[in-house]
């Protein structure tokens, strides 16, 4: 499928974005474009890779030109580029809305207009049953994607939710690990809250999975692990402090949930289990492709998939951060 393709990441000098061109260039394609607004981020990684295939485009996803460029003659794209930190986007909702909303709505008319075979948007737990604005916008992305399948009839649109990818830029293991090593409490909003986590390799499987499985207006959902936060921080402090750190209680911040949620209420009856870990959630009215592909599979059998359903223990946990290296 990549194999001699030419294909766009925006946001592609993230986390995210360098794992996935990694794993890309092992299909050999044509041309990756890593399409991103930081200057630095790409010259750091245009030094580490020395790659042939890549080739670094400067641009923001709210520009439309710049996008519509970068889409050109592209095969396949992989929107990543997203303002995330659930705070931030509360204090400056406008500029959340130009990144997650516009931006989107950019990628997807660029990407009709050049013909792009296949469009695949990272989404986030945040999104289902949202109550800040980051997860507001994304919501409204998820409803853009799905839509622009009607659109078209030869570009197709795939979403896929993940939750905290372990070890990415500005996440909370590498934060707690920082504070720890300068002998620093660990700030903790409330002791009940829970998250998913996946590692970044699988964070990539999944969207791999999206972008050669997926028929277009579906989205992919993989079965998480969950835990408690400060049960998190207990094996951190456990591994790392040398008795002079601790937690600190400091409540919730604005906008910020308990526990999340992946698929809610109203998505679980058209959810089916597709292969021992994903879910893959259709939309209202779906296209008879759609039925064709996955109506034949097991419903995923629950009322909503959240958080705090099943839950790791320390132990667990330990072995988890263990598996990923954070505990070196």
């Amino acid at each position: 499928m990549f194999e001699g393709a030419t294909i766009l990441i925006t946001g592609g000098t993230g986390s995210w974005g360098q794992e996935l061109t990694r794993k890309l260039l092992s299909f050999e394609p044509k041309e990756i474009r890593v399409f991103s607004r930081n200057e630095f981020a790409q010259v750091q990684m245009q030094r580490s890779f020395e790659h042939p295939a890549l080739r670094f485009m400067i641009g923001d996803v709210r520009d439309q030109e710049a996008v519509s460029e970068a889409c050109r003659n592209a095969d396949y794209v992989f929107h990543l580029a997203a303002l995330k930190h659930v705070p931030i986007c509360e204090l400056q909702p406008d500029e959340a809305l130009k990144t997650n909303v516009i931006g989107t709505e950019n990628v997807i008319n660029a990407s009709i207009r050049h013909g792009v075979k296949k469009v695949i948007d990272v989404s986030t737990d945040k999104a289902v049953d949202p109550i800040n604005f980051y997860g507001m916008t994304k919501a409204f992305a998820e409803k853009l994607m799905i839509r622009a399948n009607a659109l078209s009839d030869t570009t197709r649109f795939v979403c896929v939710r993940g939750g905290n990818v372990l070890g990415t830029q500005g996440s909370v293991v590498p934060y707690f690990k920082n504070l720890l090593l300068q002998k620093k409490d660990l700030p903790l909003t409330s002791p009940k809250m829970t998250r998913f986590f996946l590692t970044l390799s699988q964070a990539i499987d999944l969207l791999l999975k999206a972008a050669i499985e997926s028929v277009g207006g579906e989205t992919y959902v993989m079965k998480m692990k969950a835990c408690r936060i400060d049960q998190l921080a207990e094996v951190l402090i456990d591994h790392f402090s040398d008795g002079t750190s601790a937690l600190k209680i400091i409540g919730l911040r604005p906008g910020e949930k308990l526990h999340e949620v992946l698929v809610s209420p109203y998505e679980a009856e058209r959810t089916y289990k597709f292969g021992g870990q994903y879910y893959v959630i259709l939309p209202e009215g779906a296209s008879q492709p759609l039925h064709d592909k996955y109506s034949a599979l097991e419903k995923a059998g629950f009322t909503q998939y959240h958080s705090d359903l099943t839950l790791l223990s320390k132990e667990e946990i330990k072995a988890m951060l263990q598996e990923g290296g954070f505990l070196d």
